[in-house]
């Protein structure tokens, strides 16, 4: 956990700046408009809000009510008119005409903020404008929160900033969960791959036994919970819940396909908070009889609930957010939660089947509410798509200019009315930690194909064509399309080198990760998300060909070559080995066969020796969509290379044959090479395996590295088939270190051109 003190007492925020004078009146109070987005609920005289049965949960079909559906018909009519605006070009209008729109660059110059993002500047304004912070937990110095679905971290470092910068003197402990972005098996649409604060605050951060990060799945829960009350503080102060789906494919229903993740958000909220505590849940919308049940849950749960649409939320989506000051729990609530405990999961409303609560249980006095909370809410977000429609293409200078205005008006007045003070580096999370983290990879992408891909292009109407395109026709819409077509000029890897033997890490910082077993690989910490999203399309697509495109055959004329490319072939690699002046010798994993190659070929002498078992077959059939996650391959490998490292003499190479490098596991034994030879290289033969591993300069291996592997072999065949499997033999930290992931990424890179060159060009 991370503590954190400061010195100034914080004071009440100030009013505008005087500078606010020089604006004429309706332009500042458009300005304080913009701040003021916020409707709460308040039980009336009298009248009790009482939580219902627990035998009556989930029971009923939700109820659809009538004037919350009227409100969502007439908000997603005036959404079907941007179906055919282009995303990028769309984008860009509505970020000039926001009105909040340069309020994070203006944070970046003026207050030093950590993670500076739109998310950050959010959170500091629903910190600036509710008491989120127990006196309580000030009074005794001790202040503990936890973040759920909090990548890239910004509301952690914008409570950082606040608290630092305000001088509150308590000592500060946090624990954030989301979607492990370093789970191979997490979809990229799911995860989030900014992992600058992440990478260098992993201890802090809980995914659970599994690895995944999934807070939907009860066992993480339960295990949160466990985690939580080991810190001994009698509760959580603060809960953050900002998490959310990629909904761009069906946005009139973000509402409910969000519906489920948000249950199980408050639901660990309520687990967890400490009496007293405060919640800050994201949500949609509201007009759905999920929404209208969980408001209802907090408003009976909590001292007061406020529904709040940040200035500096983008004003023409539908997120709001609810604040949740002062726990109180009910004495109902207990029995409540503890059946839903039972029932928890993303399917706790049988996709939607059942409701929280029957209608009847909801008291009119509420539902009104609601409903008026809805309608204002409703009417700001159509006042601001239909303004930019109208805006769209014949913006005048006029109102530009006013804009302008307003914009640099909006941004003084956020870091004036809440205080946004400098703060020093040394206050920030991530000081003195040298990770990088692969958000830092983006000179890879560019130098192969010119960066990174969008992962949303084109207008509403061409995504939906679109889904149900071939890959073929994807990779025409791809930054990487001309770089997989064209044949190669060079052959791969000849400009990339990791130099070693590396010295600068932490054996004894090692240790094995067990998690779910990975049933497909559909992300990498090194790999281009776009890149791999697409070679599982391929390859998917592409399964009655997989022996023709991916098999080795008794034939080793029949393994595809593409003759346009400058290749290297396997004999000229362990040539290339041979041939440096201080190997003597060089010991190749795998079969002969593999390699396709003759010893008494010129350049490859007596010295070559094959070593056959127990390496692993590097073809990726028959479960193409494991690629190197396939558990038994991973056992196979590590025990071939274990075996082979003390067979080599002082100054000897190795060449490991490899599927590719996209898991943890397969990045580790890299390392692991990396620690024992002067320098490791990859080639791509062709024919031959999709890459070669190749290790010149046998050092030595440190004992504490092979009683690692060792170890991690044995948990290996002990987990064999089960399902679990060693996710990870070195920390993440070790593997995102100096130029082992940019290595990496190449290697990675290079298998993924060549299969999708290769089923290009023999029509698959």
């Amino acid at each position: 956990m991370r503590g954190g003190r400061g010195a100034r007492k914080r004071t009440a925020p100030e009013r505008a700046a005087p500078e606010h004078e020089s604006f004429d009146e309706d332009m500042l109070r458009e300005v304080r408009a913009l701040f003021s987005k916020v409707k709460g609920y308040s039980r009336p005289e009298g009248v009790e809000w009482r939580l219902p049965d627990p035998g009556v949960l989930l029971t009923e079909p939700p109820h659809a009510h009538p004037h919350l559906q009227a409100l969502k018909r007439s908000l997603n009519t005036v959404k079907n008119q941007l179906s055919d605006k282009d995303l990028e070009t769309w984008h860009q209008h509505t970020c000039s005409t926001n009105r909040a729109g340069t309020v994070t660059a203006h944070l970046r110059t003026t207050a030093n903020a950590e993670l500076c993002t739109q998310a950050w500047a959010k959170f500091y304004e629903v910190l600036g404008t509710f008491d989120l912070l127990p006196a309580e937990a000030l009074q005794r110095g001790e202040l503990l929160s936890v973040h759920l679905c909090e990548a890239p971290g910004a509301f952690i470092s914008a409570l950082n900033h606040f608290l630092k910068s305000s001088g509150m003197p308590c000592d500060w402990s946090w624990t954030a969960s989301t979607l492990n972005p370093y789970y191979e098996a997490n979809g990229r649409t799911h995860t989030i791959a900014d992992d600058r604060l992440l990478a260098r605050t992993l201890p802090w951060w809980f995914f659970g036994s599994d690895n995944t990060g999934d807070i939907m799945r009860q066992e993480h829960l339960l295990e949160l919970q466990a985690l939580v009350r080991r810190g001994g503080a009698g509760g959580v102060h603060l809960v953050t819940a900002d998490g959310s789906f990629d909904c761009q494919e069906d946005p009139g229903e973000q509402e409910a396909a969000v519906a489920p993740l948000q249950l199980c958000e408050a639901v660990c909220a309520l687990m967890i908070l400490a009496p007293g505590g405060c919640l800050v849940l994201k949500m949609f919308t509201l007009l759905e009889h999920s929404s209208v049940s969980l408001l209802y849950l907090l408003a009976c749960s909590f001292r007061t609930v406020r529904v709040f649409k940040p200035a500096t939320s983008k004003p023409g989506n539908s997120e709001l957010y609810l604040v949740c000051v002062g726990f109180q729990a009910p004495e109902q609530l207990r029995p409540l939660l503890a059946k839903l405990v039972r029932l928890y999961g993303p399917d706790m409303t049988r996709r939607g089947a059942v409701g929280l609560f029957p209608v009847h249980c909801i008291p009119e006095s509420f539902l009104r509410q609601h409903e008026e909370v809805c309608v204002f809410f409703h009417d700001l977000q159509v006042a601001t798509i239909k303004e930019n429609l109208e805006l769209f293409g014949r913006m005048g200078s006029e109102v530009k200019d006013r804009l302008e205005r307003v914009r640099a008006s909006t941004a003084l007045y956020y870091t004036q009315h809440f205080q946004v003070r400098p703060l020093m580096r040394k206050s920030w999370l991530t000081r003195g930690v040298s990770v990088s983290g692969i958000s830092a990879l983006g000179g890879v992408w560019l130098r192969l194909w010119g960066g990174q891909q969008r992962q949303q292009r084109g207008s509403f109407n061409e995504r939906q064509q679109q889904r149900t395109h071939t890959w073929r026709q994807h990779l025409t819409h791809t930054p990487f399309h001309q770089w997989v077509e064209g044949h190669c000029s060079h052959a791969d890897g000849l400009d990339v080198t990791l130099g070693g033997p590396a010295e600068a890490y932490d054996l004894h910082a090692w240790y094995l990760l067990v998690g779910k077993a990975l049933p497909e690989v559909r992300s990498s910490p090194f790999c281009e998300p776009g890149l791999l999203g697409l070679l599982n399309q391929a390859l998917a697509e592409s399964r009655g060909q997989e022996v023709k495109v991916h098999g080795v055959t008794a034939e080793l004329k029949e393994v595809p070559v593409c003759f346009g490319c400058v290749t290297t072939s396997p004999h000229s690699v362990l040539a290339e080995v041979c041939s440096l002046p201080d190997v003597t010798s060089c010991l190749v994993l795998g079969e002969q066969s593999w390699w396709g190659v003759s010893l008494s070929l010129g350049g490859v002498s007596s010295s070559v020796e094959f070593s056959p078992d127990p390496c692993p077959t590097p073809w990726i059939k028959p479960h193409p969509l494991l690629h190197d996650g396939e558990s038994t391959y991973q056992l196979d490998l590590l025990r071939s290379v274990l075996a082979a490292l003390p067979r080599l003499p002082q100054g000897g190479a190795l060449v490991v044959p490899l599927r590719s490098a996209l898991t943890r596991v397969t990045a580790g034994v890299v390392l692991a090479l990396h620690l024992c030879f002067r320098s490791l290289a990859f080639r791509c033969p062709s024919p031959g395996p999709p890459v070669a591993l190749v290790c010149v300069g046998y050092a030595s291996t440190p004992p504490r590295l092979r009683a690692q592997l060792e170890e991690a072999l044995a948990e290996m065949q002990k987990l064999k088939g089960g399902v679990t499997q060693v996710l990870q033999i070195a920390p993440m930290e070790e593997l995102l270190r100096g130029d082992l992931p940019h290595f990496l990424c190449c290697l990675n890179a290079a298998v993924a051109r060549q299969h999708l060159h290769l089923l290009l060009d023999n029509g698959s």
